[in-house]
């Protein structure tokens, strides 16, 4: 089964907890601390695999979960890091944030990795906070969540060049005469109903990868017939093959067939319409075909190559005329700078930190992304642990932009679950 879309859930694995532990040895006088650091979780990487052509399994694997870093141990051992959780997708594979629509991740070849959701850092023991000032610290660190995302699939064919034109017009029959593919043909509309890809080898020893992508229709990048599943897969291709029915078998107007599959390239959001264009004027082993061309050309000021798939009329010329192109085609990015996911780890911008709104009881609420992976490192248990984070708050501007906001001594603020009273 083709499938070409896939929705997750996934989380990374979290890290594993510092411990408090002490040295207790016999003639160690004033021990001191000894807790060891804790694992850390393990991410969730996707690889591209060159043998998959479809996003089934990933189709009902709604929810990915990576394994949690193991806790620290005594003596100032670490605890073991988890396994990262690896996920095969085919080549051609774009993994999407749900939430932001930015890219993640455009897995474009065999074996590649990419970090989806990165597994979070083992948490502190006691023994790495031990400092000049703090001789013996009683409390640890837990460890860093690992990050939670919904993410989206889309498989995007990976081809050189794509056939695109309105059903029946005969793409199937090309690639079928040109290469190893062989497509399902019939006298119907939509007969291809997912892309078909083919290898095309010629007698100079080039080759390319030519995709049979479904035909469109007036609408089409509004969604209409086959609509987005088929132009999302032509983004990948250097070179556009604009097939027409010269013979007008099914009753259009092939200058009008014409007019309307440019304006679908066109209003689609990579503009497809300025990439190079190849136009074959197809059937052209029927009478009428002869007379509809003349006509054709009149009002196309470009280069027709003109072909019968069906008799391989002119077929080597028009395969030819697609590798020369394919040579001049620089290779392109199908997406835009602001559409890729700029990946940012750790506590270090201040920037953004936290966000603080006033809640109808009267009570100050804090909430932050960054704020939230500091909060559930910290072992509230711990009274040290408790004061640390405060200071840490300090030291994020947090008091001084209560006070901006009027908060005052005695009030109430509340960071997530945890409710403190303000004072100064």
């Amino acid at each position: 089964m083709f499938i070409d879309q896939a929705k997750m859930e996934i989380f990374a694995g979290k890290g594993g907890d510092g411990i408090v532990a002490y040295r207790r040895e016999l003639k160690v006088e004033y021990g001191g601390p000894f807790g060891g650091n804790g694992g850390n979780g393990g991410s969730i990487i996707f690889v591209g695999d060159g043998g998959m052509n479809t996003l089934l399994d990933l189709k009902y694997k709604t929810v990915l979960k990576g394994e949690n870093g193991e806790k620290g141990k005594h003596k100032g051992m670490y605890g073991a890091n988890a396994n990262d959780t690896f996920i095969r997708v085919p080549v051609g594979t774009t993994i999407f944030d749900d939430d932001t629509n930015k890219v993640i991740a455009d897995i474009t070849k065999d074996g590649q990795q990419a970090i989806i959701a990165k597994g979070g850092r083992g948490g502190r023991g006691n023994m790495a906070f031990q400092s000049n000032t703090l001789k013996c610290p009683d409390f640890c660190e837990k460890g860093e969540p690992g990050e939670h995302k919904f993410i989206r699939c889309e498989l995007r064919v990976l081809a050189d060049c794509g056939l695109v034109g309105f059903p029946s017009v005969g793409k199937s029959t090309i690639i079928s005469v040109s290469s190893n593919a062989r497509p399902k043909i019939a006298e119907y509309h939509f007969t291809t109903l997912t892309p078909n890809l083919g290898m095309v080898k010629l007698s100079d020893g080039r080759d390319f990868v030519m995709a049979d992508l479904p035909g469109i229709i007036e609408g089409a990048h509004q969604g209409l017939g086959l609509g987005l599943q088929f132009l999302r897969h032509i983004e990948r291709c250097k070179v556009i093959v604009h097939v027409i029915d010269m013979a007008a078998t099914d009753g259009r107007d092939p200058y009008n067939d014409y007019l309307v599959i440019n304006n679908e390239l066109k209003e689609y959001k990579m503009n497809l319409s300025k990439r190079p264009m190849i136009i074959v004027a197809n059937k052209m082993d029927q009478e009428v075909a002869k007379k509809n061309l003349e006509e054709f050309k009149k009002k196309v000021n470009l280069p027709v190559i003109a072909i019968s798939a069906l008799t391989r009329e002119n077929l080597d010329e028009l395969l030819y005329k697609i590798a020369d192109t394919l040579e001049e085609t620089e290779e392109f990015s199908i997406f835009e700078e602001d559409e890729i996911s700029v990946k940012e780890y750790g506590l270090k911008d201040e920037d953004n930190f936290f966000e603080i709104t006033k809640e109808d009881d009267g009570i100050f609420t804090v909430t932050g992304e960054k704020l939230k992976r500091l909060f559930d490192m910290t072992d509230f248990d711990s009274e040290t642990a408790r004061f640390r984070f405060a200071r840490q708050l300090r030291t994020y501007g947090l008091d001084d932009k209560l006070r901006k906001l009027g908060v005052k001594n005695g009030d109430l603020v509340r960071i997530f679950d945890f409710e403190f009273e303000f004072i100064e």
